[in-house]
């Protein structure tokens, strides 16, 4: 008989909770500080961005958070996503390795972010919030948001980067399609935005700036409130339904990971699926490596610097411990536009610093062509961002095919690239390069740190 290629669960097996790392690690995450007092910062200090439900999430010491009833019926729509065998892959690599990948690209979306969106637009609906503004970069985050609010009545506004803006012209489209005002980040519509215009007409702009131009939007209106896509503790809480989805599933296939890996921007997909196994791991159920892939050109955990930086370019953030890149790093517009933050997840940050995961960084020819190979053998095509995810898991199965081990390789295929088939054709015209961090720029945005 041959091999599972799917591991599909029942609606009645969709996780009730979400999971919380932080009770779990060996020692907390360092605070949150206020930017003016360099303290740390309580729940009245968030308060004109964010819904006291979602205060609350960030902040809590409980391992375990109920999901709304209401929140699991819209998650219905797509969530038991699929665990998939890669058998095809494994074949064409000539590998001994398993290769499983958790498919996020079943949303409505074609994404992992409406696990987030989803709950956001509830909470901030359920306290009388009316309008949600937000950030994107590649549009997959705007997207899912853009889908939440129409699902929950609730207006939405999105800054999106100007690179992605220009280069992804159907992802504006389909958040406009669900009732979304886009604009081109930097915009002419904020002060943060006409400063950044100022300096430089021609800027193609960086999450950091579509954070500022959101969160100011935000705080000026009583009625508005600002979501965030990824890096937030309460974020990367609601996406470990990836995760606690995936150990039931290996569950089924009678399998356990070796190997975890997920590519990371701001954290949300990696640590979605990779925290509850980290759970495990520290329980000593299990014992995976878990590794954290990002792009060359855009190496927070790699390259960049652990200390309290802004989240966003004008200042208008808490202090987040985190590591960043600085918040005036403005990166090479690459195609994976949802990995072009400056700074990680400060949850990430503090458990990469713990010595609990690996971090590299790879250049993305090398993931355009891990890409285009999934493509050919899974019938897949991959998002630009989970494709740093998938060209990992290819040169670890390459060295299992060396040494002939028959490790279990597990990641998160985060979306698809139905809308980002551009860049396919960058790199299939040969028109790619490989964007490197030069020293010199690094050095100059770190040395305006805070």
């Amino acid at each position: 008989m041959a091999e599972r290629t799917k591991y599909i669960l029942d609606e009645a097996d969709l996780p009730a909770q979400w999971y919380n790392v932080v009770p779990d690690l060996p020692e907390p995450p360092p605070p949150p500080l206020h930017p003016g007092t360099r303290e740390p910062v309580g729940p009245a200090d968030l308060a004109p961005l964010f819904p006291q439900a979602l205060i609350e999430q960030e902040v809590t010491a409980e391992r375990y958070i109920d999901i709304p009833e209401e929140v699991r019926d819209v998650y219905r729509l797509w969530r038991p996503s699929p665990l998939y065998r890669a058998h095809r892959l494994e074949k064409a690599l000539g590998t001994p390795a398993r290769i499983y990948y958790k498919y996020e690209g079943v949303s409505p979306v074609g994404s992992h972010k409406p696990n987030t969106a989803v709950p956001q637009a509830f909470y901030n609906a359920a306290e009388g919030v009316t309008r949600l503004t937000t950030e994107t970069g590649a549009g997959q985050w705007g997207s899912a948001l853009a889908f939440a609010c129409a699902t929950f009545g609730l207006s939405c506004e999105v800054w999106q980067v100007r690179a992605s803006y220009d280069q992804k012209p159907y992802r504006k489209l389909m958040m406009e399609t669900f009732g979304a005002q886009v604009y081109p980040s930097p915009s002419d519509r904020t002060a943060s935005g006409r400063a950044i215009l100022a300096e430089n007409p021609q800027s193609t702009g960086s999450l950091g700036i579509a954070i500022s131009e959101a969160v100011e939007q935000a705080a000026a209106d009583p009625g508005a409130r600002y979501a965030l896509g990824s890096v937030l503790n309460h974020v990367l809480l609601h996406q470990t339904v990836i995760g606690e989805e995936a150990l039931r599933q290996f569950e089924l296939a009678g399998d356990t990971p070796d190997v975890l890996v997920g590519c990371t921007g701001g954290g949300s997909n990696f640590g979605g699926l990779a925290f509850p196994f980290l759970r495990e791991k520290l329980a000593g159920r299990m014992n995976p490596v878990i590794r954290a892939v990002e792009p060359a050109a855009c190496p927070t955990l790699t390259r960049g610097r652990y200390a309290y930086d802004f989240g966003d370019t004008a200042g208008l953030t808490p202090l987040l411990k985190m590591h960043t890149l600085g918040h005036d790093f403005i990166p090479d517009p690459i195609h994976a536009g949802g990995l072009r933050y400056h700074g990680m997840s400060p949850l990430i940050s503090h458990i990469y610093e713990l010595g609990l995961i690996e971090a590299l960084a790879i250049g993305q020819q090398e993931c355009f062509a891990a890409g285009v190979q999934f493509a050919r053998t899974e019938g897949i095509i991959p998002a630009p961002e989970p494709t740093h995810a998938l060209a990992a898991c290819i040169q670890e199965a390459l060295r299992c095919k060396e040494t002939g081990e028959e490790k279990v390789i597990l990641t998160a295929l985060c979306g698809h690239a139905h809308l980002d088939l551009p860049a396919y054709g960058a790199y299939l015209a040969g028109d790619m390069v490989d964007n490197e961090l030069p020293d010199a720029a690094l050095e100059k945005s770190l040395a305006a740190l805070p």
